[in-house]
């Protein structure tokens, strides 16, 4: 719509080239070689060509985003927005259908169907507050909230009258709750966090002021706990907060909690001068259904444990589930007499929808549900490593995990068709119960062929890894 002198002239709203059955192509990140002009806000690592890779800042996001526009003043009569609006929104749809079918790099369940809960879509569903209070606010779900935290208090074995939790809006909620309690519960306490900790933990120790040691990890990305006893003999005179990882965000490792208990007490921490929150994200759910899998128990002495809703559980929209003991939420916690509730949650209001889609899938699917699907991805997992060793990549498979690293690919853009995640020279595909073994074969022989072209020149060889993988993992030239 322009506007002349007053006058409201029209407009086209769709142009010539509009395509409401196009997939639109995202711009690919480009290399940088010289100056950022400073966008730059952190780096990588080198490509196979010794060229920085850099994260900037997108230059030309606003070329691409779509425009918020006035209707026109007669558009209720000839229906033009409306049109363009569902034109877009086609359009939108058939890029998601086409990105899901190349999903790999993320830890997300794409295989769900919640069209049963379509109806509840014109509500708006807050759960302000505690979910175990009653607020004045109605309009909740809390009842079903209660419902999903029981069926996880089971799963970590601690009883109803002795935990308190909430479905928080993402992972890294649960993440910075589970640690604010440990530090209400030890305010002069000491965090520590092995280096292959997801960012939020660090995020939390920069928000809360916290004092951070990082530990070293072993190759598999688990914590190393001979590091992690020197750590905490140089800082015995603090109480100590630790992080106990459930599956590491890039490779996939699961931290031995009970070694770390076992290092606590032999380094004489007793347990009320330690705080254990387990961040379980993606493994979390996963674990208990692994034989000879490390137990996640509140029968042992940790203090919270969090997972994310939106990974292997599979929900539409980022959530998840945070779980500490009642004991230690009084620390935490104060009255609003506006809500007529208690605040303990990081958020005030809270996504009401999530709760359902969570009871709902737990309700369809149960423990032997889910036990089926992390036997499938596991079995999956196995299937990507072995094929990539035959293919002469590189490949690292944890064992109790079903994220496999392989060796980063040379081209950025077949990185982000299949959407992997990078660091270094790695990369991983993180094996969910959505990627079947056609997704895999697909990926696996691209990659072949692309592989092909990428290295046809002796000059260009694929890179080393076996600092990432070890060297019994490591099938580049020195190493194969």
């Amino acid at each position: 719509m322009e506007i002349d002198n007053g006058v409201v002239a029209m407009v086209d709203i769709l142009s010539e080239d509009f395509d409401p059955t196009a997939v639109v192509a995202e711009p690919l990140p480009p290399v940088i070689t010289g100056d950022s002009n400073g966008d730059l806000i952190g780096k990588v690592a080198e490509d196979p060509k010794g060229r920085k890779r850099e994260i900037v800042l997108g230059r030309n996001v606003h070329t691409t985003c779509l425009e918020v526009t006035e209707p026109d003043a007669n558009d209720e009569f000839t229906g033009d927005k409306d049109a363009y609006m569902a034109s877009v929104l086609a359009r939108y749809r058939k890029t998601l259908i086409e990105r899901t079918k190349h999903h790999l790099g993320y830890p997300y369940n794409l295989d769900f169907d919640y069209g049963a809960l379509s109806q509840l879509q014109h509500f708006s569903i807050n759960n302000l507050g505690d979910p175990f209070i009653e607020s004045n606010y109605g309009v909740h779900s809390r009842q079903f909230e209660v419902g999903v935290l029981d069926w996880f208090a089971r799963l970590w074995e601690i009883e109803k009258n002795e935990y308190w939790g909430y479905i928080t809006n993402c992972g890294t909620e649960g993440n910075l709750h589970g640690i604010l309690v440990g530090r209400e519960v030890l305010p002069d306490g000491i965090l520590y966090a092995s280096r292959d900790t997801h960012y939020s933990i660090f995020k939390a120790a920069r928000m809360y002021r916290m004092e951070c040691v990082k530990v070293d990890t072993l190759m598999s990305g688990e914590i190393d706990c001979a590091d992690f006893r020197a750590k905490l003999l140089a800082n015995k005179d603090k109480p100590a907060i630790i992080n106990v990882n459930i599956g590491t965000t890039v490779k996939g490792a699961v931290d031995d909690l009970d070694l770390v208990i076992k290092t606590l007490e032999e380094c004489g921490f007793n347990h009320d001068r330690f705080y254990i929150h387990c961040d379980g994200a993606l493994f979390g759910l996963m674990m208990p259904f692994v034989k000879l899998a490390p137990k996640v128990s509140f029968k042992k002495p940790i203090g919270s444990v969090s997972v994310s809703g939106h990974k292997f559980v599979g929900c539409p929209m980022p959530c998840g589930v945070q779980i500490t003991r009642l004991e230690h939420i009084n620390a935490l916690s104060n009255n609003v007499e506006y809500l007529a509730s208690r605040d303990a949650t990081i958020m005030g209001s809270r996504n009401g929808h999530a709760p359902i889609f969570l009871w709902y899938t737990l309700n369809r699917k149960g423990y032997k549900g889910f036990q089926k699907e992390v036997q499938k991805c596991l079995r999956n997992a196995h299937y990507l490593k072995d094929r990539l060793r035959d293919a002469g990549i590189s490949a690292m498979l944890n064992e109790l995990s079903s994220t496999v690293v392989f060796e980063r690919p040379q081209d950025e853009e077949f990185v982000r068709r299949w959407q992997l995640a990078c660091q270094g020279n790695i990369a991983h595909v993180v094996v969910m119960p959505s990627v079947n073994i056609d997704k895999l074969d697909d990926f696996l022989n691209e990659l072949v062929e692309k592989r092909s072209t990428w290295y046809k020149d002796e000059k260009v060889q694929p890179p080393c890894i076996a600092a990432d993988v070890g060297t019994q993992n490591c099938l580049c030239g020195k190493h194969k």
